[in-house]
């Protein structure tokens, strides 16, 4: 039987993990503790700190010495001809790749959801030239996920990593396919009893272990809680809601928002554009590369600004590209009024809760990059959100408060804040009075701000108690998946010269369905091609809450339906003729570990086809 509960928070920019041990725990009485990961902070030099940087270092073979990078389970690491160069996680690899940043890895979460590049392929670090080595997001995350676990063993070598109950955290946004990659890179890693949790979730979990039992003074029923989350890559927004069931106070997520690639490495870039134009003012002009190294650099200045009230300002270097390496370098510096500035205004502007993200047209060629958000403004994404969300609690049992007649969005009544960019109390006050200015243009009461997050490290101590909790202990927040689930069905129709079949969406997985639970299989039967390539739609919808198994729908307003990724696939045909049609039947299931399966069963005979949302490079299921 497993000791501890472990929670992993494998962050964009940074990585914690915290457990909890289930022999000394009871009720409401926890022993929590943090992990402090040995790391390379510098050449030879190993460090334990509570974050792990998730950054990768692609170092040059002449670069380090082997006992430069040697770890505490990796002492001798030998010089292998013909291999690539050695990796470096955490501390030295974020601060060398300020540097050197053609051989950074960085933000490979984000690259791990984003279904326009093949997340399998070694396109990592993005933009690096021919001669440095790549690797593919997905390998990046397993070495951030080895790293935690070897440093785990290192620390806690009488109860080995795999023994443990394992909880691992990714954004609530996640789609499908996302959700099975984080998975896979999980199981590469050597992890086994894992189970993936949302992290606003296990935000809140956190801050109610932390309450020691209050949280129920704190919010009653009828409450929303808004959960913002806005970490190095990504912007989650989560509504949970207070119900009462059988005389106690449950917690259900009602909504999640859109996966907005918008988060510190945009707030990062944007400081960095200032300090650029503060130069060029002095007629001192940067290329691409010193671009990225002054982005780097303004990463660490803004995390020391908000991290420390005391610093008005912090010296940035920035490296000549001529021959004089030695006193050519490039100096400027940034201000805690620069930050505020940028930050506030920039990314947190007062907007009335009318106010949608701003879409411009695209040039017809681009870089290849991630798919950051358009708009900067996390206050229009936020009106964005709740705007859709109106009716989210109308019809849940148990919440005593009906929506306000007239409302143009779901009143939230109290807020959690989790993300270090929170850590600046300016931030968090400009949200604050942006959400109460729309709730008083309503005649709404003020929402309160939930204190006492951990800004850093709530999510992986949150992971830790709810596994905890799973054991029976404290409250559990329900929800099951975040969206209806639909696949699309091409209408069969005669051939018309430019005309396309239209496609209608048969749900599949209806919202809400709990970890480890099955659908019926669709009551519909349905022609599956089998044994040459095909190509099926998915679409999922976090609005539509009354769709069951089966339910076909022929028209959808755009803020209905999010198209997923599509996936091409050739089925095995076995003993059936290649392109055969076969009359089937769709089934769905949503695994343990919060994955969602779909399966074809046909009308006659044994076989059973699994479409899997993460198309495996020729492979199928």
């Amino acid at each position: 039987m497993s000791r501890y509960a472990i929670g992993i928070d494998l962050g964009t920019t940074h990585s914690a993990l915290s457990y909890i041990d289930l022999t000394a725990s009871e009720g409401e009485q926890v022993v929590q503790q943090l992990l402090t990961i040995p790391q390379l902070s510098a050449p030879g030099v190993v460090e334990a700190r509570p974050l792990l940087p998730s950054f990768l270092y692609i170092s040059h073979s002449d670069e380090f010495n082997p006992a430069d990078i040697a770890l505490p389970w990796n002492s001798a690491p030998e010089e292998i001809p013909g291999e690539i160069p050695r990796e470096i996680v955490g501390e030295l690899a974020r601060n060398r790749g300020a540097e050197t940043p053609i051989r950074l890895v960085s933000s490979a979460k984000s690259w791990l959801c984003h279904s326009g590049v093949d997340r399998r392929a070694a396109i990592l670090p993005a933009g690096a030239p021919a001669e440095v080595a790549k690797i593919s997001p997905l390998e990046a995350s397993v070495r951030y996920l080895s790293h935690l676990r070897d440093a785990w063993n290192q620390c806690h070598p009488d109860t080995p990593f795999n023994t443990q109950e394992i909880t691992l955290t990714i954004p609530a946004s996640f789609d499908p396919a996302a959700r099975e990659l984080t998975a896979e890179a999980a199981e590469l890693a050597g992890y086994q009893n894992l189970t993936l949790l949302e992290e606003p979730q296990a935000a809140l979990y956190s801050w109610i272990q932390g309450s020691a039992g209050q949280w129920r003074t704190q919010v009653k029923v009828g409450d929303v809680i808004l959960v913002i989350d806005v970490g190095g890559g990504t912007t989650d927004l989560s509504l949970i809601a207070v119900v009462e069931r059988d005389g106690k106070l449950e917690l259900h997520r009602v909504a999640v928002g859109e996966h907005i690639l918008l988060g510190g490495d945009n707030m990062d870039l944007a400081l960095a554009h200032g300090v650029a134009q503060k130069l060029a003012s002095q007629e001192t002009r940067l290329d691409s590369w010193q671009m990225r190294t002054l982005t780097y650099g303004c990463r660490t200045a803004k995390e020391r600004l908000l991290a420390d009230d005391t610093l008005e300002g912090v010296p940035l270097v920035i490296a000549s590209r001529g021959s004089r390496l030695i006193g050519g370098s490039i100096r400027s510096e940034l201000t805690r009024a620069e930050v505020t500035t940028t930050l506030v205004e920039g990314f947190f502007p007062q907007v009335d809760a009318a106010a949608r993200p701003a879409n411009r047209a695209r040039a017809g060629l681009t870089q290849l990059g991630l798919p950051y958000a358009q708009d900067a403004a996390i206050t229009r994404h936020l009106a964005a959100f709740l705007g859709r969300q109106t009716l989210a609690t109308a019809e849940l049992p148990g919440f005593d408060q009906t929506p306000s007649p007239g409302a143009s969005f779901l009143h939230p009544t109290a807020v959690l804040f989790n993300g270090g960019v929170f850590k600046s109390p300016l931030l968090a006050k400009r949200i604050m009075q942006v959400i109460n200015r729309w709730l008083t243009a309503e005649s709404a009461p003020a929402a309160r701000l939930l204190e006492g997050a951990d800004l850093d490290l709530a999510v992986a101590k949150g992971a830790a108690y709810y596994g905890y909790m799973r054991r029976g202990h404290g409250v559990r927040i329900r929800g099951g998946t975040a969206q209806a689930y639909y696949v699309g069905i091409e209408s069969s129709m005669p051939a018309v010269p430019g005309i396309t079949p239209p496609v209608q969406a048969l749900c599949v997985a209806p919202f809400g369905m709990e970890e480890g639970t099955d659908c019926e299989a669709t009551p519909q039967q349905f022609g599956l091609v089998v044994g040459e390539p095909v190509r099926f739609r998915f679409f999922g919808s976090s609005v539509r809450r009354q769709d069951q198994i089966g339910t076909l729908l022929e028209f959808w307003a755009d803020d209905e339906l999010q198209e997923l990724g599509e996936i091409e696939a050739t089925l095995p045909a076995d003993q059936r003729r290649p392109g055969e049609i076969v009359p089937v039947q769709l089934h769905a299931a949503v695994t343990a570990i919060g994955t969602l399966a779909l399966e074809a069963l046909p009308s006659s005979g044994t076989e059973r086809w699994r479409v899997e949302f993460d198309v495996r490079q020729g492979q199928q299921g």
